[in-house]
């Protein structure tokens, strides 16, 4: 049994939110990397594109920083440069301005530190599991996958724990802009240009700009030097700081990226459960399945769907030549289920290995940040729900985000038996 089929008819537009919103078109990717690897993609809302389908090309090419470059914008939607100048993000930056904000934050992120949080990680997964499985049936995203990323956030960012639900919902808003469900401004269907200098076009980053500098004035005015906040601000071995405009988009890009992603994963893991009990099984019987089952979890999930480059110089590719200023888009969510890559991509396998996943980036110098700690609280997360269950099996149809850019089962009703 596989954990879930794709539907789409193979000729998806994947420049419109809508052909995602029954999951990602695999049909159309598979169709791509066999026939198209370099697709010209055209895009009604602006400038066309080249879509990158492989995983091998996406690889090779996430290495090459000096041809195809973050500087211009991650996202398919077009931006002015000052649009861009007051929206970026060191996401947005290449080498060597990316690295030097990069350094500033490795040993916070780094698997020695996060590490140190696998106690406190498992002590806030047991009470948000015991709440949800003694419900027996429940949207198992809204109960489980939502809670650990939001209340670990405020841990490791240093953010007071009555503000997190607030913050999440404003990141919802943020990053799902295109869901209907969780924004009133949804990019795609209304005039957002009031908010076109704010992160995602969106009115909740106005709303976080303000928070985070409230937040930040607090704590310097307490003394208090703890989280990456206070590490973000401090100055870089040649002496310049960020900017305030730098700091707030930084703080959103924390809030959102680092609640969503963690939350889709684990999501999509509980998902595979569902339709794949022998999962359970595997998970029940430990041992080396954990060094490898979060990266496999995190590959079926794969919650950025694409990043984003500029070509800065002609390059030739599969017969075809990119110009100099041509968006370039690398669907990580196809290149992870290449079948010149992975066997039977449509199975999650928790012992796989090797697992050539893109999910965090995978290389170059724009590698996941936050990658050991998506992969410590998936892993604890999934420690601590399997042995409390006899069974866990679908209770209706799940839902997928309305969105091209963010993967992601925002409802999955489960019906469980405790062990």
């Amino acid at each position: 049994m596989t954990v879930w089929t794709p539907s789409d008819d193979g000729n998806a537009d994947l420049s419109s939110h809508d052909a995602f919103v029954n999951g990602p078109p695999h049909n159309t990717f598979a169709r791509l990397r066999r026939d198209d690897p370099l697709h010209w993609t055209e895009y009604a809302q602006g400038q066309d594109f080249w879509s990158v389908t492989r995983n091998a090309d996406i690889s090779a090419m996430n290495k090459n920083t000096e041809v195809f470059s973050s500087a211009r914008g991650i996202r398919m939607e077009d931006q002015s440069h000052e649009e861009y100048m007051a929206r970026r993000t060191f996401q947005e930056t290449d080498p060597p301005e990316h690295s030097k904000t990069r350094m500033k934050l490795f040993k916070a992120f780094s698997r020695t530190t996060m590490a140190q949080y696998e106690d406190e990680i498992r002590d806030l997964c047991q009470p948000i599991l015991d709440a949800a499985l003694e419900q027996g049936t429940f949207d198992a995203t809204k109960e489980i996958a939502r809670q650990l990323p939001m209340r670990m956030l405020g841990r490791v960012v240093g953010l007071p724990e009555e503000d997190l639900p607030w913050l999440v919902e404003k990141g919802d808003a943020l990053i799902a802009n295109t869901d209907p469900d969780f924004t009133a401004h949804v990019l795609d269907k209304m005039d957002t240009d009031a908010y076109r200098m704010m992160p995602f076009n969106s009115p909740a980053g106005a709303e976080l700009y303000a928070y985070a500098q409230e937040l930040m004035e607090k704590k310097e005015a307490s003394g208090d030097t703890s989280g990456v906040l206070h590490m973000i601000r401090q100055p870089a071995k040649d002496g310049s700081t960020i900017t305030e405009t730098e700091f707030r988009n930084f703080f959103c890009l924390v809030v959102a990226a680092g609640n969503d992603t963690t939350r889709y994963s684990i999501a999509a893991g509980i998902q595979a459960m569902c339709h794949q009990p022998e999962l359970l099984a595997q998970m029940q019987a430990g041992g080396d399945i954990w060094e490898t089952a979060p990266d496999e979890i995190i590959r079926w999930a794969t919650p950025a769907l694409y990043f984003r480059r500029t070509a800065t110089q002609d390059f030739e590719m599969h017969g075809k030549t990119i110009r100099a200023g041509d968006k370039v888009l690398y669907w990580f969510a196809s290149a992870n289920r290449d079948e010149a890559t992975f066997d039977d991509p449509f199975r999650v396998d928790l012992s796989r290995t090797p697992n050539k996943h893109l999910a965090f980036g995978q290389n170059g110098p724009h590698v996941c940040l936050g990658m050991w700690l998506a992969r410590l609280e998936v892993r604890v997360l999934f420690q601590e729900l399997a042995k409390r269950l006899k069974s866990i099996e679908p209770a209706g149809p799940h839902r997928f985000l309305r969105s091209n850019f963010v993967g992601g089962v925002k409802e999955l009703p489960v019906t469980v038996t405790l062990a």
